[in-house]
């Protein structure tokens, strides 16, 4: 604890931005790098308490004390160590996780809590700068080999673990480039794919091959994996979306956010889209369904492709702007968030349901909605539409966020034969390994789509049980269990 007055003197800092009226003409990061001095002294607010509730709120146990008040006393080497003792991709959770650390920070209990993200961010960018992080190959290697299918975060968290236990590790993807979730499912005003590459490329001078455009399970067969490679780590996510089908959901201009997003994270890396299969706001009316992250990534990028008006509609009640009684500290706070998107413009809609869609020569102009309330009935909560509430909404684009059932389950997951769960989701046993011998798991495949911290963490945790599995025994960090 270098600064014991520092929560008490010092307020916390609000990560700087750049002014709306000029990010929303470009697709660059929103927020800018704050400055080391700002930081540092951010990093004093730390208490250093008895028992830190942060380490609980993360679900990769990350050292946080350790490393902010390391940065308070300008010690950012040490704190980049500490920092990857917990976390290979810090750059990545520094820019997208929710922070659920800063919710259980002991501090938040009556004042805001330490700004977490914006330190972890700001360590890691500032040893890339020093040139701290380089590659470092393993010095030998096992002779075992590893083919980890997916590779988002939870798959690349798997690799880099396997990796430095000696394994010779293969990372498969069935897209045409690295990264899942983070290639394409995260808007570049989130995560510039600069950052992505810098990993990769890093992670491939330590060994690890990476091969894209490869389906496993439609052009691979999942023989051949078992015939070629020790283990297996599934890492496919969550990928099935969910639906809304109600009529007219099959006039044009109604889409899954997951191919909307893809295909301007596409757009941003140069690939070119034939203007008849463009997905566009451009002069549009846009109804965003679904209010969490996803519809926020689809806000933000809308208003960048030139939307005349936005909605996103929410089907629970807007949440408070304090905790609620029965939301105590050191859960998760469930309050009301403002993202920058929301930031940026567009309307919040809550407590409605979309009933039907309306169109004019097969092209979606319209839908028709209805207010409600979510009541509790038999331990779950279902939507009751209020009498007289219908009302319709202009819609030339219709962008469903609405979440993910589940991974997909034709291909590898068929031929593989794997037990799931009564969720649809891939089972696994105490030490990741699925119903098949030798065959792994981590991340949104067998967890549900969830966060990408908690992806990280799974892949971690799965790369140990890997590691006994091959060698009897294993000096791997496990996350989580």
């Amino acid at each position: 604890m270098g600064k014991p007055t520092g929560f008490i003197e010092i307020r916390r800092s609000k990560p700087h931005a750049r002014p709306i009226e000029l990010r929303v003409r470009d697709w660059n990061e929103v927020y800018l790098p704050e400055s080391e001095s700002d930081i540092r002294e951010q990093g004093a607010r730390c208490m250093d308490c008895g028992i830190p509730f942060c380490h609980q709120g993360c679900p990769l146990g990350n050292l946080i004390p350790e490393w902010n008040d390391l940065v308070f006393r300008d010690r950012w080497q040490t704190a980049i160590e500490r920092l990857h003792a917990t976390n290979n991709f810090p750059e990545f959770t520094g820019r997208l996780c929710p922070a659920p650390c800063e919710g259980s920070c002991v501090l938040g209990i009556n004042n805001d809590p330490v700004s977490i993200k914006s330190i972890e961010v700001s360590i890691v960018e500032r040893a890339f700068e020093e040139g701290w992080i380089r590659a470092q190959p393993p010095t030998s290697r096992t002779g075992r080999s590893v083919a980890v299918v997916g590779s988002g975060p939870a798959g690349l968290a798997a690799a880099d673990q396997l990796n430095r236990a000696g394994h010779l590790v293969t990372v498969f993807e069935r897209d045409d480039r690295i990264g899942g979730l983070l290639r394409y499912g995260i808007p570049e005003f989130k995560l510039e794919k600069r950052w992505l590459d810098r990993r990769l490329g890093l992670m491939a001078q330590e060994g690890i091959v990476f091969r894209a455009g490869l389906n496993i399970g439609v052009d691979v067969p999942v023989s051949a994996l078992r015939r070629d490679f020790d283990a297996i780590v599934l890492c496919g996510g969550a990928t099935a979306a969910r639906d809304l089908p109600i009529p007219g959901r099959e006039l044009k201009g109604i889409h899954f956010a997951v191919d909307f997003l893809t295909q301007q994270n596409r757009l941003c890396e140069g690939d070119s889209v034939p203007e008849d299969d463009r997905i566009s706001a451009a002069g549009k009316h846009v109804v965003i369904i679904g209010g969490g992250d996803t519809g926020a990534d689809c806000l933000g990028t809308v208003h960048r492709q030139g939307a005349v008006s936005v909605s996103q509609f929410e089907l629970m009640a807007r949440p408070p702007d304090s905790r609620a009684s029965d939301n105590p500290w050191p859960l998760w706070p469930t309050i009301f968030r403002t993202s920058s998107a929301h930031e940026e413009g567009g309307d919040r809609v809550y407590s409605v349901s979309t009933e039907r869609f309306i169109g004019d020569s097969g092209q979606v102009r319209s839908l028709q909605a209805i207010r409600g309330e979510m009541v509790r009935d038999g331990g779950r909560l279902r939507f009751v539409a209020l009498p007289d509430s219908s009302f319709e909404v202009k819609a030339d684009l219709v962008l469903l966020a609405m979440g993910f059932v589940g991974p997909e389950k034709n291909g590898l997951l068929t031929e593989l034969g794997v037990k799931m769960t009564d969720r649809g989701n891939v089972w696994r046993d105490d030490h990741w390994m699925t119903s098949e011998r030798g065959v792994f798991t981590a991340g949104d495949m067998q967890r549900g789509q969830s966060l990408i911290v908690w992806a990280i963490a799974d892949g971690r945790s799965a790369a140990r049980g890997v590691d006994a599995y091959l060698m009897g025994r294993s000096s791997l960090p496990a996350a989580v269990a």
